[in-house]
């Protein structure tokens, strides 16, 4: 592992504060968090470091040989982490496969992580073992799909629930294109293994819960990750809000804009009232 690793990797910092750091899923980048996150940091305080990043072989991080497993990535952000933002607390934001990789830092070192946002996690690793539902499009926009390439309705018809022209607009921005930037041989590498792409070690299996405001967001229609495994590792996470929405697939913070940034906003408030405060909620002495 290279002793330093901001020079290799693309991140972006904006703003100052608490850091948060943000991982985007599989074969996007950070554009699909900044897209639906950096409205909902900067209608606050400017009291928050956002770290968006691209992970290895993904966007304008180009992919490294040592990295070939889901464990070394989640070495890798262990290592980001110790060199962008060493000891101090955090918040972690992480979409699909990075809401996978999110619960690998929580697995391994919990104490500075101060809140925890999960959008559609990954929670199975192999496609085997997930409880999805099928794919479902309640919307449907006859116009748009004339439009749109039958690799582009491929795709929308996976992620969006209801496809209707703005949703379309936002996906092809901030989750097609930034998939089609990345080094699709080095993440087929990772996804397409099992050994490689599920963590080694039970990432849900925790030595204690994660005692802090956490927000779990699955979508009803979302036949990738599904919503009923996040529903089971609920327990892990005692602060946790967990909502499944409905007429939303895997690309639910475009498709329930609204609702998405209420929610955040609440967990945001739930982290600045939980400054200071012990698990149960009594001042630190």
């Amino acid at each position: 592992m290279p002793t330093t690793l901001t020079d290799q990797i693309y991140y972006r910092i904006i703003g100052e504060g608490m850091p948060v750091l943000m991982i985007h899923g599989m074969g996007v980048d950070h554009r699909t968090m900044k897209g639906c996150l950096e409205p909902v940091f900067q209608s606050r305080a400017d009291q928050w470091k956002r770290i968006y990043l691209d992970l290895p072989g993904m966007g304008r991080t180009p992919a490294v040989d040592w990295i070939a497993s889901s464990d070394e990535l989640v070495s890798f952000l262990l290592s980001f982490i110790d060199q962008v933002i060493p000891d101090q607390p955090f918040l972690i934001a992480g979409e699909s496969y990075g809401g996978y990789l999110a619960r690998g830092l929580i697995h391994h070192r919990q104490e500075p992580v101060a809140g925890l946002l999960l959008i559609c996690p990954l929670v199975k690793a192999r496609d085997d073992q997930r409880d999805v539902p099928p794919c479902t499009v309640l919307r449907r926009n006859p116009t748009l799909q004339r439009e749109l390439t039958a690799e582009q309705r491929t795709f929308v018809d996976l992620f969006l629930a209801d496809q209707n022209q703005a949703n379309w607009e936002r996906f092809r921005a901030e989750m097609l294109l930034p998939f089609q930037t990345g080094d699709h041989a080095f993440q087929s590498k990772i996804r397409d293994a099992p050994d490689a792409y599920a963590l080694s070690f039970d990432v849900d299996e925790l030595d204690h819960p994660f005692e802090k405001p956490t927000l779990i967001l699955a979508g009803r229609q979302d036949c990738l990750v599904g919503y009923r495994d996040a529903w089971k590792i609920l327990d892990n996470y005692p602060r946790a809000s967990f909502v499944a929405l409905d007429i939303a697939g895997h690309a639910l913070q475009i498709e329930q804009p609204t609702l998405f940034d209420a929610l955040v906003h609440e967990w945001l408030d739930r982290v600045e009232q939980n400054k200071g405060q012990s698990p149960t909620g009594s001042d630190q002495p």
